[in-house]
């Protein structure tokens, strides 16, 4: 059985402690490109360090995945968090911060919502419907960039992987994503996604400002699949948190 390597916030940490985003190939995730668009494309770190990717969903909300709030089983504390936005250079971005205790996750899918302090980006636009299967979708983050010591790789500016939904039961996603689940497969077309871009925008292909949001990346085998929650079964919930 192919080996699972869920992209989870403490690997990630781990990953990133210390120097963080040193000198590192910046056109590649895994094998990826580097992006040349994504207005929405938001970058987390805790207490300074880079850790996950996220997607502002509104001017005032920001939709990453659930599990990197979390270190060692327990919850990381607001004022540990930031965020870097509106630009595809995490170092040119603008430091925006958390709103208190404002933060609500899913209960049925690995995502949550933060609210932040007004951003100045253009947010992404939500898919209304399922992902459908042999669609070509796009991963973007700002994650490792190799296999090796993923801490020695964490990418300085966005960048994406090309990604084809496949069926639950392809046999590297069999088991680990479930039929009529919260998640959906997708299999490498060129690129992987790797630690440090979980919680990062899956989106349609489409001209720039036509694509859509239609999943949240929450982990890799590093080497053929990944897999994303579905932005069409938590539409209902996104719209409702963010309208407070």
């Amino acid at each position: 059985m192919v080996r699972r390597v869920q992209v989870l916030l403490l690997a990630a940490l781990l990953l990133v402690a210390g120097s963080v985003m040193s000198s590192a190939p910046a056109s590649a995730v895994i094998g990826g490109s580097k992006s040349t668009y994504g207005p929405w494309a938001v970058r987390m770190l805790v207490d300074g360090k880079p850790t996950c990717t996220g997607t502002a969903v509104t001017t005032r909300w920001i939709l990453t995945a659930s599990h990197c709030f979390y270190e060692q089983a327990q919850p990381v504390a607001d004022k540990r968090i930031s965020f870097r936005v509106g630009n595809l250079d995490v170092r040119k971005g603008t430091k925006v911060l958390p709103v208190p205790g404002k933060r609500v996750g899913s209960a049925h899918a690995d995502m949550m919502l933060m609210k932040v302090a007004r951003m100045d980006v253009k947010p992404a636009r939500l898919a209304t419907a399922p992902v459908r299967i042999g669609q070509n979708v796009r991963q973007y983050g700002w994650g490792a960039t190799c296999t090796r010591d993923e801490n020695a790789c964490q990418s300085k500016v966005l960048k994406q992987s090309k990604l084809k939904v496949v069926k639950a039961d392809t046999p590297r996603c069999k088991g680990y994503v479930t039929p009529n689940g919260p998640d959906f497969c997708m299999k490498k077309v060129s690129g992987i996604p790797a630690g440090g871009d979980s919680g990062g925008p899956v989106m349609s292909v489409a001209p720039h400002g036509a694509e859509t949001l239609v999943g949240v990346f929450n982990g890799s085998d590093r080497e053929q699949v990944a897999q994303a929650g579905k932005i069409s079964q938590q539409l209902a919930w996104i719209r409702s948190v963010t309208r407070r």
